[in-house]
């Protein structure tokens, strides 16, 4: 939303009973009567009476004609039925898009007039809340109504002020003319000569005065906490106080709080949030500059009066100084309803409108939740689903639901055969457009596009990644996921303009932004958010000196950077890519030096997430990796963006301010409660004993052993568990060395090798060959002499996690420059994956498997080859770098159809060593260094 108005769009048609109530009020009368019809298909001989579906018709009466509906299965379908034959007899006009302004407001003045009669009064309307305030009013104001209070809570009269001036839609104020000139023109409401009050021209009768009156009373006094917003973005919010008792006027309070002498002068925006709650900005702009331009048709105050705070809120103009609040009279009660609204709520707020926020407070874990990377599974899944998050995203900016449309595409040629618009239900659900138990038995799949429109139907943005899933449902939920995953990174560095991101940035997740509508739609956003990353675990970090002490000398201990310290005996059971974890959790806030006085912001007795997909913040996803179950760990870290601090700090956050936060730290305490293996590992431990992973490392072994290899690097080694595996055996090897991207993976690597090298070994252990052993952070893809010429190289189940382009690059780099005598490759075999989904005893299997792209084993898979497929790509490979390949694999039977779980190529060099010059090209930073010596 920008400084400019926003166009609305048409307000929605009004109902036929709407209709007819605007016109005869309560003239109308509706009788429904259940009709009783015999059941169908009764069965022949049952003696007891069977009952036919539950009917019924409506009869209206008006003042000159009755008529009677047709056979409904609901009452209020029934009642609609009866209005709509109604309008058509009567010739009644249908919705107020077809009205001209003079009927628009003709009808606006009879809606004012309704409102100050005698049969309004006792209704349960929330107006009427209002009116009997300002009954109660002594003196002159006693009876007075603010003309504001008709815009904001009677939504007949703010739907025919927005039908006459659209602009009403983004800036209340300017319903107030309209609604004080349809006043005067009212015979029976009167108005104050320069003021903005209205009240009822004669006197209500005693008897209706009586029955509004004479109520239960309510509390004597009542104080409720409320937000004070600046209007300067550089002066802070403030919590204020307002009391008051059973005999004031809650307006009059509000007021005097914004220094307005007369109530009349304070307008209040929409409701902000659910559509029950009263939390409502109140401002008063009378008396603020106006343009030189301006009318009192087209109010229009200078830019520096906006209050972009109370604006982003509410998605209206709000000029001035502003009261956050929660205040109101609602259809269940009669007595005034209110709430607090604390600090901590004001910033809660804010962090439910980013992109990641909402999925923070479905977990309830500001700090320690982040947006996941990927739709995993559904079982996996916890907190809000991403279709829900981007719903309401778009919500709470005041935006249209988001567009989505699914295509099946035939699985054969990836050719679309159908498409259809998801309509929206009124829960806000999807229904199913395509008969997904067709789709399930053809063997074809759903892609999913996404679009996100303005008020006025501009296209702000467009998804459309081109992924293939089984269910329509997993295809809605992943590119709404990509969308908020392009969202979050735009409010993460909102100092680079959109024009300057490179293209490929939007093309990963299938994005497309129209920067001219994105920026007019999010301008006031980039105004209020300055969302930062982080910070990671750093040796740097202050807190606690003795405690960083302790994270530099095992830093030095390890070689590596951020190793948390961890507690408790190793059970043996540590998580790996793509387990669920369970933790509890407490992050508190420390002040340097003062480590015993600290502020719990956020703790969790049972916190669940899957590894691998970015559930949690990076913190603790390393931390939780290199430990296993029944161990306990702590580590410091610098704080995060200042606004996670505060809206975690709940009732503390007031005493808290960017002085007093400098000297702060985290301090994280965690708990590793239990873990679930990945699917995969389970899909293929139910079919394979043993395991394929166990199966694999005896492959290497053998091999490893029959060449007398000395020197091994795993390529891809992740969190070492080749390579921890490979201890447990005996074997010729002197010097290891594992290579990976990822730093947390090689944290856990490290810990897992120390531990088990760093032990007494005796003479006969199959460990007492072992000499060296190294850990270096670096891309496969990218080449390094001290990795040339090793005698054995494995890459097992690495290649498919990378992109095809990449693994042929490895394939290229591997065997041309580091040489190594054999390479050992595994991945896994396409064909083979209907036989483990088949065979898996484990439920959640064909669920899991119906939410990746193209049924691959697991989310993470960029591509899966067939035989034929990998073949031709080891084969050609072999012969370009003159290299011998043989194929095999493990888990099945290579000549019975379809072949090896896991299919292996060894590749073995047929020259000697190229010679490498000068060439001293080291590329790889070393993360952990063990030797015998």
């Amino acid at each position: 939303m920008g400084t400019e108005p926003v166009v609305p769009k048409k307000a929605p048609l009004p109902t036929p009973k709407a209709i007819i109530h605007q016109k005869f009020g309560t003239k109308a009368v509706y009788k429904t009567e259940e009709v009783k019809e015999s059941a169908q298909n009764v069965c022949p001989g049952l003696a007891i009476p069977q009952q036919g579906p539950c009917l019924f018709r409506c009869c209206l009466e008006l003042p000159d004609i009755t008529v009677t509906s047709e056979v409904c299965k609901r009452k209020k379908d029934a009642e609609q039925s009866a209005a709509q034959i109604a309008i058509e007899k009567l010739g009644i006009k249908t919705g107020t898009n077809e009205l001209t302004v003079k009927e628009l407001c003709d009808e606006l003045v009879t809606r004012v007039s309704h409102v100050f009669s005698d049969e309004f009064l006792p209704s349960s309307h929330p107006l009427t809340g209002h009116l009997r305030a300002a009954l109660k009013r002594r003196g002159h104001l006693r009876g007075l109504v603010p003309a504001s209070i008709l815009a904001a809570c009677d939504q007949k009269v703010n739907n025919l002020c927005k039908s006459i001036n659209r602009k009403v839609e983004t800036d209340h104020l300017l319903s107030i003319p309209l609604i004080m000139k349809a006043a005067t023109l009212s015979g029976s409401v009167a108005t104050d000569v320069g003021k903005l009050w209205i009240r009822k021209q004669n006197q209500y009768s005693p008897e209706t005065i009586e029955a509004v009156t004479n109520g239960n009373p309510s509390a004597e006094n009542i104080c409720v906490q409320a937000i004070r917003i600046p209007c300067s973005l550089e002066k802070p919010v403030q919590p204020l106080s307002l009391n008051i008792s059973s005999k004031e006027y809650y307006v009059d309070v509000i007021a005097e709080k914004l220094g307005v002498a007369d109530a009349s002068h304070v307008l209040l925006s929409r409701t902000i949030g659910k559509s029950s709650s009263e939390m409502r900005v109140y401002f008063s702009p009378l008396g603020l500059p106006l343009k030189s331009d301006s009318t009192l048709e087209d109010l229009s105050y200078e830019a520096e009066t906006l209050n972009l705070r109370a604006s982003y809120f509410s998605g209206q103009n709000i000029h001035g100084e502003a009261i956050l609040a929660t205040f109101g009279y609602t259809w269940k009660c009669a007595d005034l309803f209110h709430e607090d609204v604390a600090l901590g709520t004001y910033y809660r707020m804010l962090v439910g409108r980013l992109p990641d926020g909402g999925y923070k407070l479905s977990r309830d874990a500001i700090i320690a939740a982040d947006l996941p990377t990927a739709f995993t599974t559904r079982t996996n899944w916890r907190g809000s689903y991403p279709r829900d998050l981007l719903s309401t995203f778009c919500r709470l900016h005041w935006l249209p639901e988001p567009e989505f449309s699914t295509t099946c595409v035939n699985d054969a040629n990836q050719s679309p055969t159908k498409k259809q618009k998801i309509e929206e239900t009124a829960n806000g659900g999807a229904v199913e457009a395509i008969s997904e138990e067709v789709i399930m038995g053809s063997g074809a799949t759903f892609k999913c596009d996404v679009k996100m429109v303005s008020t006025s139907h501009d296209v702000i943005m467009e998804c459309s990644p081109g992924d293939c899933y089984k269910r329509q449902g997993d295809a809605v939920q992943s590119t709404s996921l990509k969308v908020l995953l392009w969202l979050n990174k735009y409010f993460k560095q909102l100092d680079v303009p959109i024009e300057k991101w490179s293209p490929s940035e939007n093309s990963a997740l299938g994005v497309r932004v129209y920067p001219s509508n994105f920026l007019k739609e999010f301008a006031i956003c980039a105004s209020i958010h300055t969302v930062q990353h982080a910070s990671v675990l750093s040796k740097d970090s202050v807190g606690c000196p003795k405690r960083v002490e302790e994270l530099v000398e095992m830093n030095r201990h390890y070689n590596i950077v951020s190793l948390p310290k961890i507690e408790g005996l190793d059970s043996g059971v540590s998580p790996s890519y793509g387990s669920l974890v369970c933790i509890s959790y407490d992050i508190a806030l420390v002040r340097e030096g003062e480590e015993d006085m600290k502020e719990t912001l956020e703790s969790c007795e049972e916190f669940e997430f899957e590894i691998g997909s970015g559930f949690v913040v990076p913190q603790i996803e390393t931390c939780v990796t290199q430990m296993s179950t029944g161990q306990s760990a702590f580590f410091i870290t610098e704080l995060p963006h200042q606004l996670l601090v505060l809206s975690s700090a709940g009732g503390c956050a007031k005493s808290l301010t960017s002085s007093s936060l400098k000297d702060c730290v985290l301090k994280y305490s965690i708990n590793l409660l239990r873990v679930q293996e990945p699917l995969e590992d389970r899909m293929e431990q139910a079919l394979f004993s043993p395991p394929l992973s166990k199966q694999r490392v005896e492959y290497a072994v053998k091999h490893i052993n029959e060449s007398c290899a000395a020197t091994l690097v795993d390529f891809g080694c992740g969190s070492g568990a080749l390579l921890d595996s490979l201890l447990d055996y005996p074997i010729t090897l002197e010097k290891i060395v594992g290579v990976d991207i990822s730093r947390k993976s090689l944290t856990r690597a490290a810990k897992v090798l120390h531990s088990k090298l760093s032990a007494v070994h005796g003479k006969d252990s199959p460990l007492s060959s072992i000499k060296c052993a190294l850990l270096y952070d670096g891309s496969i893809t990218t080449f390094d002499t001290r990795l040339f010429g090793f005698d054995i190289g494995t890459c097992l189940e690495v290649i498919e996690h990378m992109q095809e382009d990449e693994a042929c690059a490895f394939g290229n780099i591997a065997l041309s420059t580091f040489c190594p005598k054999i390479l050992i490759v595994s991945t896994p075999n396409y064909e083979y994956n209907p036989i483990l989904q088949k065979n898996s005893r484990d439920d959640e299997a064909d669920e899991k498997n119906s939410s990746l792209p193209c049924k691959f084993r697991n989310h993470d898979h960029k591509f899966e080859w067939t035989r034929a497929q990998f073949n031709s790509w080891a084969s050609d490979l072999a012969t370009r770098h003159n290299y011998s390949v043989e194929f095999s694999g493990v888990g099945g039977i290579g000549d019975v159809e379809p072949g090896f779980a896991s299919q292996i190529a060894v590749f073995r060099r047929k020259s000697q060593l190229p010679n490498l010059g000068d060439l001293a090209a080291q590329q790889y930073e070393v993360l952990y260094e063990w030797s015998k010596n």
